[in-house]
């Protein structure tokens, strides 16, 4: 199609700044939101903000143009309420309407990017696979009144994310306002949403009797870490030496486990490790319920190493989007916000997907793997300044694109992108070091850095 002339510009000087706008306009279609909002508001009201509005303005927190909601809101001079009502309208988003927002972003987005992976091998072939594991939001400020008596850090909450590393998206989330409720007490509602055709990997906080048991009566399979007390399953055979891995020696037994008025038989994994891990353990048990037929013992232990790429993107979460607002201390504010920033998330994936699908000879012949942080970086530097030279009517146009007409958009303009400067550039391992015990005086004691580095001191 044929593109305004200044967005034409910056299609080929900032490509990656063009297909955020693109990607969010078509993830935060304002009539889709306003809708979803009208199905799962729960007591909340409209009257002149749209909700539509307020993630449009958590939408700049969380991708790093503004600092703040407070700064965001600077931008909107003409909003026909005050600063007090939008935080208001914040502070009253239901978290079930922060998970829908979640989870029908991820559906149109994902039908965007699915062609795009199409010719790549699935990490399980058959099957969806779901990481699930638990974000906990950080202490905030102590803004909220209530707060201003207490020494210890506020904590406004958690969820649970379910991520599925073929799409690179998160597609699922829970959010759960107390904090010190445990991850696996917020497990039940993705346990009602699970389904067959789909595969979950979890750690050992949801080894529970009623976790598998509810992934048994979902139809799905599962593999997950065995806790040391639960679910305490009963021994059928004796361990069976499987063979080696890099590792460690993997062995496998049958065992049952009761859930509730059922019994499932299901196959355990020994992995012997060849050194132990950082919390002293030499022996991981892994429990499934996978076909032997189609899955070894050795091609478990290794698969449940695919539970770590949740891990990695909670770094890039943090590193990359800003979506910890610590001034923000109602749980249901820090939520909306969380979920706002897994919004972002998927955006930025949509974006590598692009630019990989583009590239992808060049990347697969210099060996190139995409920085999101790069990515990242080139939309903070560019994106206000584009929105500045265009004008609101010239993107409007662009709301009409099917999901077809899109993802072609995005990959003539992804044709404009220079991977080189968007590579990921990882670091040498750590070398491990020993530290001397090191008495409190001695480390709030005060140096000058000029003086020690001009002795040419070395601890």
């Amino acid at each position: 199609m044929v593109m305004d002339e200044v967005i034409a510009r910056c299609a080929k000087g900032c490509p990656e700044a063009v297909m955020t706008r693109l990607a969010l306009q078509h993830a935060l279609e304002p009539a889709w939101i306003d809708e979803l909002f009208e199905r799962e508001k729960g007591k909340q009201y409209r009257r002149e903000l749209l909700f539509s509005t307020t993630v449009e303005l958590m939408s700049l927190v969380a991708v790093g143009l503004r600092p703040s909601l407070h700064a965001a809101l600077q931008q909107y001079p003409e909003l026909p309420v005050s600063l007090q009502a939008v935080y208001d309208k914040i502070r009253h988003t239901e978290p079930a309407l922060v998970r829908a927002l979640v989870t029908g972003s991820a559906a149109r987005l994902g039908e965007v990017v699915k062609p795009l992976i199409k010719h790549k091998a699935p990490t399980v072939p058959g099957y969806q696979l779901r990481i699930v594991d638990g974000s906990h939001l950080p202490g905030t400020e102590k803004r909220l009144k209530p707060l201003r008596g207490f020494g210890g850090a506020p904590l406004p909450g958690h969820s649970l994310v379910v991520y599925d590393p073929d799409l690179q998206m998160i597609v699922d989330l829970e959010p759960c306002e107390d904090a010190y409720t445990q991850e696996r007490a917020v497990m039940s509602p993705l346990l009602d949403r699970a389904g067959p055709g789909e595969l979950w990997i979890a750690d050992r906080a949801f080894s529970t009797r009623a976790i598998i048991g509810g992934w048994s009566r979902s139809g799905c399979n599962f593999i997950v870490r065995e806790h040391s007390s639960a679910p305490h399953p009963t021994v059928l055979n004796d361990l069976i030496g499987k063979g080696r891995i890099d590792t460690g020696c993997v062995y496998e037994q049958a065992v049952e486990v009761k859930c509730e008025t059922v019994t499932v038989t299901l196959r355990r994994i020994e992995l012997h490790l060849k050194s132990k891990t950082t919390s002293g353990e030499s022996i991981i048990r892994i429990l499934l319920n996978l076909p032997e037929k189609q899955f070894s013992a050795r091609a478990i232990a290794r698969l449940y190493r695919q539970r770590w790429k949740i891990e990695s993107m909670f770094q890039r979460l943090e590193s990359v989007l800003n979506s910890e607002v610590k001034t923000l201390g109602h749980p249901r504010s820090a939520l909306f916000a969380f979920g706002i920033a897994i919004l972002a998330y998927n955006v930025l994936s949509v974006l590598q997907l692009a630019i990989w699908a583009a590239h992808e000879n060049e990347l697969h012949d210099q060996g190139i793997e995409l920085s999101p942080f790069y990515v990242a970086l080139e939309v903070k530097v560019h994106y206000a300044g584009m929105m500045t030279a265009t004008s609101t009517e010239a993107w409007q146009c662009y709301d009409l694109l099917n999901t077809s007409q899109l993802r072609d958009f995005l990959l003539e303009i992804a044709a404009h992108a220079r991977p080189k400067t968007l590579r990921k550039h990882p670091r040498g391992p750590k070398k491990p070091k020993t530290k001397p015990p090191v008495s409190l005086a001695e480390k709030r004691r005060h140096v000058s850095t000029a003086r020690v580095l001009k002795d040419g001191f070395i601890r």
